[in-house]
């Protein structure tokens, strides 16, 4: 039990750091989204109003991949003998629907502002309020973006993702607002439509990557895997190798061909040398399963993946 604690130890460990990022992240979203809002009530500045809420969504987003963080940090079991890490995955799907539900409602918001007519309420502070945010989100995108790709979590890139969603949000009242100061309303809708496409195409390629995760796609080149392999000390070939999972939980499975006459600890640790090799070369890798078979007499070993 002792053993099996050590093994999870990283990963526990990772998930604390990804639960205490999203934590930073998530005040920070909130002080962003409150700032707007309050601003908006009080000048009654509807467009800045209607950012401050979206920017709420953020914060539902940076909630959702706290649980799904949570959850993914919990040791293998019996009933989940592989561990929790899909969890993650689960969350980062459910954020990329956050996603495209702000897309589909500034698209609508902008269909509405072609059919009726409105000029939205302009004054220098709200130019200073939202730059001033601006900064603040894109500041918080990419310190998660780099965070994830650091940590290897599919969670904080999402989310990430999510907030550079805002950032977009935000230079849209913008631009619309300096359309309206040049007399140019109907730059408004136009520049949402742009905007809401933006946001849908960040949607569908967090909900892209997500899918190949849970449907068990193809992660590693099968050539490159035996290629390394065929270059471990006592290999004589591999076949039917397969691999599945996320960033930082990719699995390999591979059948490897060795000499025949080979005693069992001699065989097992070839095995031992092609999971340590492949885990060197593969940051993601995190466990990989090999299957010994006897070679065929007279060299005719195999170099084939399928």
């Amino acid at each position: 039990m002792r053993s099996g604690f050590r093994r999870c130890c990283p990963a526990i460990q990772r998930f604390k750091k990804v639960q205490r990022i999203l934590l930073i992240v998530l005040f920070l979203n909130l002080a962003v989204a409150f700032a707007k809002i309050i601003y908006g009530t009080l000048t009654s500045t509807l467009s800045m109003t209607a950012d401050g809420y979206h920017s709420l969504f953020d914060g539902v987003s940076n909630i959702v991949g706290l649980v799904g963080s949570f959850i993914a940090a919990r040791p293998p079991d019996k009933e989940h003998p592989y561990g929790h890490q899909k969890y993650e995955t689960i969350a980062s799907i459910f954020i990329a629907l956050l996603l495209l539900y702000v897309g589909v409602e500034i698209f609508r918001h902008a269909l509405d502002r072609f059919l009726i007519r409105s000029v939205p309420e302009v004054t220098a502070i709200s130019f200073l309020v939202i730059i001033g945010t601006m900064c603040i989100n894109y500041l918080v995108t990419r310190y998660e973006y780099r965070q994830g790709l650091a940590l290897r979590s599919q969670v904080l890139i999402a989310d990430s993702l999510h907030t550079k969603s805002d950032i977009y949000v935000s230079l849209s009242v913008i631009l619309s607002l300096a359309a309206v100061k040049l007399g140019f309303p109907l730059l408004d809708p136009i520049i949402a439509v742009l905007i809401s496409f933006i946001i849908f195409r960040a949607g569908f390629r967090i909900m892209k990557e997500s899918s190949k995760v849970l449907l068990d796609m193809s992660r590693l080149e099968e050539d490159e895997i035996c290629n390394l392999v065929l270059g471990v000390e006592g290999v004589l070939g591999c076949h039917k190798i397969r691999t599945r999972g996320g960033m930082g939980d990719i699995r390999i499975d591979m059948h490897v061909l060795v000499q025949a006459d080979l005693t069992l600890e001699e065989a097992h640790l070839i095995s031992h040398r092609v999971s340590k090799m492949l885990k060197a070369e593969y940051n993601d890798v995190t466990d990989v399963v090999v299957h010994l078979e006897p070679a065929l007499p007279q060299g005719s070993y195999s170099k084939k993946t399928t």
